[in-house]
C-alpha cells in the first residue's frame, strides 16, 4: 500500500495534519504527533466518505510520508487549516481531479445524511454553548459561498432547504475545481483548486462529526 501523503500546518497552539490526497480526511492536534494520532483516529469514520465515494481505502496498518510543513497563522490558532502547500500548487491529471472531485461530492452526501439524521437541538457543550443543527448547516453553507472569493467566484448563499441553490452552489464548486486542474490561483493572493477542495470538504467533515457527536444522549 501507498504511503498516505501527509501535509502538517503548524501553529503555536494547534497543529493541523491533512491527508493531502483525501480531502475532508483532517484533523487537529497540540503538535505534529497529536495531530497525526487524531487523523489515525478519525480513519474509521472517513471511511465512510470513501466508501460513498467508491474509492479504496483500506484500513488498518497506515504508513505515512510526511511531504510538507506549513507555518501556521492566525487562521490556524482560530481553528481552520488555512495554509496552502506547494504540492497545492502542481498541476492534477484529469483522473486526479475527477477523483478529488467525487471524494468532496462525498463529504457533501455524508453531511447531508447526517443533517437529516440528527435532532433540531444538539447536545451542549460543558458551557452550554454550541451551535444547533439548523445553524450549522447555514454556518457550512455560508462558508462554501463565502470561501467563493479566494478562488474568484461569486457565490450566493443558499437559503436553508433550498435543494435547488444548494445544488448549484456545489455543482459551480465542482466546475471550478475542474477548471482549475493546472493548478494556479484564479487571482493574486488566492487559493488552487486543491487547496479549496481540501478546506471545503474539511468543514463539511468537521461539522458533520460535530453534529454527530452532539447528537448522542
Amino acid at each position: 500500500m501507498a504511503a498516505t501523503r501527509v501535509v502538517f500546518e503548524i501553529g503555536s497552539k494547534r497543529t493541523f495534519a491533512s491527508a493531502i490526497d483525501w480531502p475532508g480526511w483532517c484533523r487537529a492536534g497540540k503538535g505534529q504527533e497529536l495531530a497525526l494520532q487524531a487523523l489515525i483516529d478519525y480513519a474509521p469514520r472517513y471511511a465512510v466518505v470513501a466508501k460513498t465515494a467508491g474509492v479504496p481505502f483500506p484500513l488498518g496498518r497506515w504508513s505515512f510520508d510526511d511531504v510538507d510543513h506549513l507555518r501556521g497563522d492566525a487562521t490556524t490558532e482560530f481553528g481552520a487549516p488555512g495554509a496552502m502547500s506547494k504540492l497545492e500548487l502542481k498541476p492534477m491529471s484529469k483522473a486526479d481531479v475527477e477523483r478529488m472531485c467525487t471524494l468532496v461530492e462525498a463529504t457533501w452526501k455524508v453531511f447531508d445524511a447526517v443533517v437529516k439524521k440528527a435532532p433540531a437541538s444538539l447536545r451542549k457543550g460543558p458551557r452550554g454553548g454550541g451551535r444547533d443543527r439548523d445553524k450549522i448547516v447555514e454556518h457550512v453553507l455560508g462558508a462554501e459561498a463565502g470561501y467563493g472569493s479566494s478562488f474568484a467566484l461569486k457565490l450566493k448563499q443558499p437559503e436553508l432547504g433550498d435543494t435547488r441553490a444548494i445544488k448549484a452552489l456545489r455543482a459551480a464548486w465542482l466546475e471550478a475545481f475542474r477548471a482549475g486542474a493546472d493548478g494556479k490561483p484564479r487571482r493574486e493572493g488566492g487559493r488552487s483548486a486543491r487547496y479549496m477542495a481540501r478546506r471545503i470538504a474539511w468543514h463539511a467533515m468537521d461539522h458533520a462529526w460535530e453534529i454527530e457527536d452532539r447528537s448522542e444522549s
